[in-house]
């Protein structure tokens, strides 16, 4: 129960497939929540990177205007990101069904920090 209460208030989740046509049609934003650990050992190519505990405090780096795609390894906490997001004045934001677990299971590509 808990699950189906933190995805209604992230808001929508895409799977895949919708994520990667956000990315291609809009230019979304790709946002990783994730510890610095997790973002360096892989994260999806061009993602922007502010960890959810600095989330509340940071949203205005993202640029207005555009969709954010919010990720995490399963899309736990980023639907829990995607609530802070809309709670900041955020219309348009989609959470990664499944995380990157997801989109690695896709075969889609991931990329790594430069170290």
């Amino acid at each position: 129960v808990w699950h189906a209460v933190q995805r209604r208030a992230g808001g929508p989740e895409l799977d895949t497939l919708g994520a990667t046509r956000l990315k291609n049609d809009t230019g979304a934003v790709i946002l990783d929540i994730r510890e610095q650990a997790e973002h360096a050992a892989g994260h999806l190519p061009n993602a922007r990177h502010i960890p959810l505990a600095q989330l509340a405090e940071r949203a205005g780096e993202l640029p207005a205007g555009k969709p954010v795609l919010v990720f995490c390894n399963t899309g736990a906490r980023s639907a829990n990101a995607a609530g802070i997001l809309r709670k900041a004045g955020r219309e348009q934001v989609f959470n990664l069904a499944g995380g990157i677990q997801a989109w690695r299971q896709a075969g889609l590509p991931v990329a790594r920090s430069q170290a």
